[in-house]
């Protein structure tokens, strides 16, 4: 074991305890703090981000999308800081109380898990919006970024724990590794002494690697192979417009839908305008026998391609004969992440609710609203695709555990 590991392992439980003693107008006011950090140092961080980008030369487009800073790219990580200092402080709050038999009174108590561990790939924003999140819940944090983003990774958490050390505040609330080898990442995997819970964020390869190999309890995060779904009574206009947003707006990300399953009685009739529409944003169309037959520029898709969550202009599409037979399609190959029926049928929309095993399930809207920006939590440290301890975008209240305080006035067990 890596004895530097060792020694931000200790750090980070030392910080973990004080943070925990944190009053919430405290981290309020640090959490705005940061934020007007992140503005003041904007230069300095593209700076940073620019020598990333310098060094990706070999990297995917797909991938750099990830990785590219703009200033408004750090505006948005600001706000989000801001949104995190305005939600409610789950610490100390009380899940519910009792009175037993024996007349103990017994409650169940919000407490943060302690201290988190991060291994993620190039996506500079976890670093604050992991931060942020941990800060606010009590946790201390452990960031491990990949090389791709070391650079940009190193500034912004060094300006945030520059806040903390103006503040008289123990900075190792936030550390982050500058070894991305492989072996200090095995090694935190194995950091059971000092680290509660891991946290992978990335593409499938790194959080399989990580489930596989971690010793620390794993949440597990991240791949979405998303699906839409455009039933019989869809509406035209509707089904383009979110197909599109779905897979276009930002195609590198998780939510971004990578299947279209169309009900064969309007797949003539709606899916050339949806194929045209996809295609004039660059997508690539892979399909089934029955798409193709419908849309000539659609090439055969392959077994694999039903599984594969693409972070890019590819988009693969099926006409299935009706919605279970949608359902059992998305059920077999999702990751359980975010699937979206199109439907102007109340009935078929329930029924797509209450079947589909995914974390995140929508009628009519588009799959990237699967965000904690979006759903109000300011950030999120990761979007769980497991059933525990934490399901879908995760906020505060997922970083917080329980534990059970007990009163009594001299009660001993007969």
């Amino acid at each position: 074991m890596n004895d530097k590991l060792i020694e931000i392992g200790k750090n980070a439980k030392a910080a973990a305890y004080k943070l925990n003693l944190l009053d919430t107008v405290t981290k309020n006011r640090i959490l705005n703090e940061f934020a007007i950090a992140l503005g003041q140092n904007t230069e300095l961080i593209l700076s940073a981000n620019q020598k990333d980008l310098a060094n990706a030369t070999d990297m995917p487009s797909k991938f750099t999308d990830r990785l590219k800073l703009t200033s408004q790219r750090i505006t948005d990580m600001a706000e989000g800081l801001r949104q995190v200092a305005g939600l409610a402080d789950p610490i100390g709050d009380i899940d519910k109380g009792w009175e037993n038999d024996a007349g103990l009174n017994i409650e169940k108590k919000r407490v943060p898990l302690g201290v988190i561990a991060m291994i993620f790939e190039a996506r500079p924003n976890v670093t604050v919006d992991a931060s942020a999140l941990t800060f606010k819940s009590g946790n201390a944090v452990i960031l491990r970024g990949g090389k791709e983003a070391i650079n940009t990774n190193l500034a912004l958490a060094e300006v945030l724990r520059q806040v903390l050390k103006a503040n008289q505040l123990d900075e190792n609330a936030i550390q982050i590794l500058h070894d991305t080898s492989h072996d200090t990442a095995n090694d935190l995997m194995h950091l059971n002494q000092y680290v509660d819970v891991l946290i992978p964020r990335g593409g499938a390869g790194l959080i399989n690697a990580v489930v596989k190999n971690s010793t620390v309890p794993v949440i597990e995060t991240g791949a979405g192979n998303c699906h839409v779904y455009v039933d019989k009574d869809a509406e035209l206009q509707m089904a383009i417009d979110i197909v599109v947003n779905a897979k276009v707006q930002r195609p590198s990300v998780c939510n971004a839908a990578e299947k279209l399953l169309i009900h064969r009685d309007v797949a003539e009739s709606m899916l050339p305008a949806i194929a045209q529409a996809l295609e004039d944003h660059g997508v690539e169309l892979r399909g089934d026998e029955a798409s193709r037959q419908i849309v000539s520029s659609i090439t055969p898709a392959t077994q694999d391609d039903w599984s594969t969550e693409y972070n890019d202009l590819i988009m693969a599409v099926k006409v299935v004969d009706d919605e279970q037979a949608a359902i059992e399609h998305i059920n077999q190959y999702s990751t359980g992440h975010s699937e979206v029926i199109i439907s102007d049928n109340y009935q078929s929309g329930q029924e797509f609710l209450n079947k589909i095993d995914s974390a995140c399930v929508y009628v009519n809207a588009s799959t990237r609203f699967t965000d904690g920006f979006e759903f109000g939590f300011g950030a999120e440290i990761g979007i769980s695709t497991q059933k525990l301890h934490a399901r879908g975008p995760m906020g505060l209240n997922e970083l917080t555990t329980t534990k059970y305080v007990i009163r009594g006035n001299g009660q001993v067990r007969k």
